[in-house]
């Protein structure tokens, strides 16, 4: 089994929460791939027992409440903000890169990349950068990233699934253009509605593109599923940290 190659990592886990804590994560590791819906065919793992839709509701998602309301409360400080970065060609604006490949017409603004926060865009968004302390601070799965994600005029962001489905987007529509701008997500499209948050399962295939002529603007943070128990989400941080040592994946 795939855990064991991590066991002596995990013990402690084990320890602290009960020797079968883990059984949902390593058989995540052992699952036979057709056994999962077909628009999730393009993720690695999908771990089983976590509710999912492709689009999730927030009002049903009670533990995200407070997360959400500080969001939409500051959302346009938030938008003022990144204005203001785009306006003065900030240095911390950079090319998004993604497994899929970078793109010219895709930017991003990192808070949290590559396993570390970078604490030098907290004089650029400040705003943000205190929701990412605290409100967001449990939330935050700290393999992944939060950013803000530029798709400029024309941009298109071509289907695909991300990696897992133990792990969540929540995004912040924080500048959106009047009309041109959608997100499909197993085949269902949604237009952002500015200062207002969605969220969905990334696992599921998806994609989205901005045919007006200016910057569509979103918060992207990757939160942890809310079904997972304070054990897994340990135990995935340290196994997929690992991994990554092991594989640069």
């Amino acid at each position: 089994m795939m855990l064991d190659m991590f066991e002596d990592k995990l013990q402690g886990i084990k320890a602290k929460y009960g020797q079968d804590c883990l059984d949902r994560v390593a058989e995540m590791f052992d699952a036979a791939p057709e056994d999962r819906h077909p628009l999730q065919s393009g993720a690695k793992y999908i771990m089983k027992g976590l509710s999912t839709t492709p689009w999730l509701d927030i009002e049903n998602m009670c533990e995200l409440k407070p997360l959400v309301q500080r969001l939409e409360a500051v959302a346009p400080a938030i938008k003022e903000e990144v204005r203001e970065a785009v306006r003065q060609k900030s240095s911390t604006l950079v090319n998004y890169e993604h497994y899929l490949g970078a793109q010219k017409d895709w930017s991003a603004l990192y808070l949290y990349r590559n396993e570390k926060p970078k604490p030098e865009v907290q004089q650029v968004v400040p705003v943000t950068w205190d929701v990412f302390q605290n409100e967001l601070r449990d939330w935050h799965c700290p393999l992944l990233e939060v950013h803000f994600s530029l798709l400029h005029p024309g941009a298109e962001i071509k289907p695909h699934s991300d990696l897992w489905n133990f792990t969540l987007n929540l995004q912040l529509a924080v500048d959106i253009p009047e009309a041109g701008c959608e997100i499909t997500v197993a085949n269902e499209p949604r237009n952002w509605q500015e200062g207002k948050c969605l969220i969905f399962d990334y696992s599921y295939e998806h994609h989205a593109h901005n045919h007006s002529d200016q910057n569509r603007i979103c918060l992207l943070m990757d939160i942890w599923h809310p079904d997972l128990t304070a054990a897994e989400r340990e135990a995935l941080h340290i196994v997929f940290s690992e991994i990554r040592r092991l594989t640069g994946m």
